[in-house]
């Protein structure tokens, strides 16, 4: 069995994928594996680091403004559109699949689309809430869409298509009880944890608001637990903090390695609204305060927070509104009412789908055997 696997763009889209993959080669002896991503895109360094192979073909994205920039980078996309057919023609007669999976990122449009053309079994995974624009023209031919909520149906013209799956989550977000994982961490007191964090690259905007709430958090006595990962902007951050000596129940980090274990841990997260993320949180039953990102195309982190908000899972904070004396009034707050808490976990895992892989994967061999 040969499948190939085609995404890219960020870890979001990749990630999914990749533990697809070994699912599938664990499960099926000698099959074959194939990644197809964007040149220079993440995934020229994150698939080959996982030990499988990739190729990449020639795309970018299309951008909504008119401007003349907005314009010109069109029109190289139009043209990079046309390169990519052929090299996804090229990739597909040289592996010969029997299945391609595409999780989202510019890449996957022309590989999936050319194997539908061809009458290859295909897939599309979607974890945002509402479908962004590869995923809308793919829908339209792939044999299967697998989308993150129940609520994303609506967004497709073709529901027996979709299949709500879930966005697969790492198996360490399950390896702890929130007992073991706070033992693990060294917290023997009965104070909450809180877990902060705006994604690997930082936020500068939202880091300067936690330079605020950190100062507010010290001067209230530290009545929790708080860990934070600041990104690229650890040192910035140390700077503006250097007058204020950190207490043990305070933890600035660059970034959170330990990420399963501390949100296991965590009573209360506060964080970006991409997909990823919020499939753990679900996965595991964490409330959560999230500030969406306003500079994501389509406005999707925005989406798939309301979609938990509606749900009573999450409360939602938009960026332009916020400060630090807002945010440390939300966390507090829901620090110090664990009945609230416990109604969101609650709406939090209702939402979720911890065997998302497992879904998936059954949803794929399917098509295999259609």
């Amino acid at each position: 069995m040969k499948v190939l696997f085609t995404c890219g763009g960020t870890a979001g889209h990749i990630n999914p994928a990749v533990a697809l993959a070994r699912m599938v080669q664990e499960r099926n002896a000698g099959s074959q594996v194939l990644f197809v991503g964007a040149k220079g895109g993440m995934e020229e360094r994150l698939v080959p680091k996982e030990g499988f192979p990739l190729e990449t073909v020639t795309i970018s994205s299309f951008w909504r403004s008119l401007s003349p920039s907005g314009i010109c980078h069109n029109l190289k996309t139009l043209r990079n559109l046309s390169v990519s057919k052929k090299e996804a023609a090229r990739i597909l007669d040289g592996f010969q699949p029997d299945l391609v999976v595409g999780t989202g990122g510019y890449a996957s449009y022309p590989v999936v689309h050319e194997a539908a053309r061809r009458g290859i079994p295909t897939a599309v995974h979607e974890s945002n809430a509402v479908p962004g624009l590869t995923t809308q023209r793919l829908a339209k031919v792939a044999d299967r869409v697998m989308v993150g909520y129940e609520e994303s149906r609506a967004s497709y013209s073709d529901p027996d298509k979709v299949v709500v799956t879930g966005t697969p989550v790492r198996g360490g977000f399950f390896k702890y009880t929130k007992e073991e994982a706070r033992a693990a961490l060294g917290i023997t007191d009965d104070r909450p944890l809180l877990l902060s964090y705006w994604g690997s690259l930082g936020a500068d905007v939202m880091n300067g608001y936690m330079t605020d709430f950190i100062r507010q958090e010290i001067q209230a006595g530290c009545p929790f637990h708080h860990i934070h990962g600041a990104g690229r902007n650890f040192a910035e951050m140390s700077q503006a903090l250097k007058d204020v000596p950190l207490p043990e129940t305070v933890q600035l980090r660059e970034y959170i390695y330990d990420m399963p274990t501390v949100m296991a841990a965590a009573d209360l997260v506060l964080c970006r609204g991409g997909a990823s993320t919020l499939s753990e949180l679900t996965a595991i039953g964490k409330p959560a305060v999230i500030v969406p990102s306003p500079n994501v195309t389509n406005n999707h982190q925005e989406k798939n927070a309301n979609v938990l908000a509606r749900q009573g899972g999450a409360v939602v904070l938009l960026e332009p509104v916020c400060s630090g004396q807002t945010l440390y009034k939300t966390a507090s707050d829901l620090l110090a009412d664990s009945a609230r808490r416990g109604e969101m976990a609650q709406a939090m895992a209702e939402v979720g789908i911890p065997e998302a892989a497992e879904k998936i994967y059954e949803t794929l061999m399917g098509l295999l055997k259609a």
